[in-house]
């Protein structure tokens, strides 16, 4: 059974615990296969092998990490959980109600729900799902025509997967398998008690809020994200919708008790999504540790993906990852400076105005 590389390799990427067990990676510049969750220095794309078995990495010329020993064997995990998953990459172009997922799985549809998303911190249909969009990404990038890449992908319909894409994708299916090409950006900046503020939307929500010291150098950080669009500069009157973006960003800043409830439009991970709706629950004037979240989430081993996650956070203030701090109580990093972060948290803490 062929494994789904996306998937594997944004496991090996957030080093994901849950995914030991299903799978191993090899590097082949050192000769060294891992679990998925191996601390080791995390390899370029190009230099890495997905593996079934640790059988399968030493008759390719592969040694076992002495750091993570995946030939050891994994307890955590449900026996039925590996083989499960497998399938439902496998398979995830058919229907797969609950009623079948429990059949592969021989267990009961309550005790199937329970224990998958207890390991993996999906439900079975969003796995289902994250399997269908890892496949549409695969067929989108080697030049299937979007109509094809849909329906090849598991997709009953266009409808269905547009009304998903701009979560999962950032842009429509189209507008991904050109590397943005086609898509619009408008951003301005604006000057706020915490330096200058970069604001940037697709005509479906803001895809960038980010703070910087110089307007070329947050606009470069966008163009990285997304190299094929076309970015033009706004000058005010702003346009609507983007004026009424614009503008309740500014009244959060001005007053904190207004409410910060806009439309994004990001790309992200299964795990990253995770990690950033919780975040947007963390009232204002609280903190929670890295750890605390991981638990919250149902990933208590994941605190370091946590952290990664928070990291990978473009969206400043509306995804507000400067209220997760370290264990220890210390500030820990932030994309936009410590110092930022610590002026934030003060800010929040303190009584507004009329309080």
């Amino acid at each position: 059974m062929l494994l789904n590389e996306e998937i594997c390799w944004a496991a090996v990427r957030e080093r994901d615990r849950f995914q030991d067990g299903r799978f191993l990676y090899g590097v082949l510049t050192t000769r060294v296969y891992c679990r998925p969750s191996c601390a080791s220095r995390r390899p370029r794309r190009e230099n890495v092998r997905f593996y079934e078995s640790w059988q399968a990495a030493e008759a390719d010329g592969l040694r076992e990490c002495l750091r993570c020993r995946p030939k050891q064997a994994e307890s955590r995990q449900p026996d039925w959980l590996a083989g499960l998953c497998r399938r439902i990459e496998a398979r995830c172009d058919e229907p797969l109600p609950l009623a079948e997922l429990s059949r592969m799985a021989g267990v009961s549809a309550f005790h199937l729900q329970r224990q998958f998303k207890a390991a993996t911190g999906l439900t079975p249909r969003q796995y289902v799902h994250q399997c269908r969009m890892a496949l549409l990404k695969t067929g989108l990038r080697v030049g299937t025509s979007v109509t094809e890449a849909v329906f090849a992908a598991g997709y009953g319909s266009m409808s269905r997967v547009y009304e998903g894409a701009g979560a999962a994708l950032g842009m429509t299916p189209a507008q991904y398998g050109k590397g943005g090409a086609g898509l619009a950006i408008t951003w301005a900046v604006m000057r706020t008690r915490f330096g200058l503020l970069l604001v940037a939307a697709t005509d479906t929500g803001l895809c960038a809020v980010e703070f910087g010291a110089g307007e070329a150098e947050m606009v470069d950080r966008v163009r990285c994200e997304f190299p094929k669009a076309t970015m033009t500069p706004l000058a005010q009157p702003y346009p609507q919708p983007f004026h009424d973006w614009a503008a309740a960003l500014e009244a959060y800043l001005e007053d904190r008790r207004a409410v910060l409830d806009l439309p994004l439009t990001v790309r992200a991970t299964a795990f990253q999504t995770l990690v950033w709706n919780y975040l947007r629950t963390i009232p204002r004037g609280e903190t929670r540790s890295y750890q605390e979240v991981a638990r919250e989430i149902g990933r208590p081993s994941a605190a370091r993906a946590v952290a990664r996650a928070c990291a990978s956070n473009r969206l400043a203030l509306l995804i507000p990852c400067h209220r997760v701090l370290r264990g220890d109580g210390e500030l820990g990093g932030y994309r936009w400076g410590v110092a930022r972060k610590q002026a934030l948290l003060d800010w929040e803490e303190s009584p507004a105005a009329g309080d």
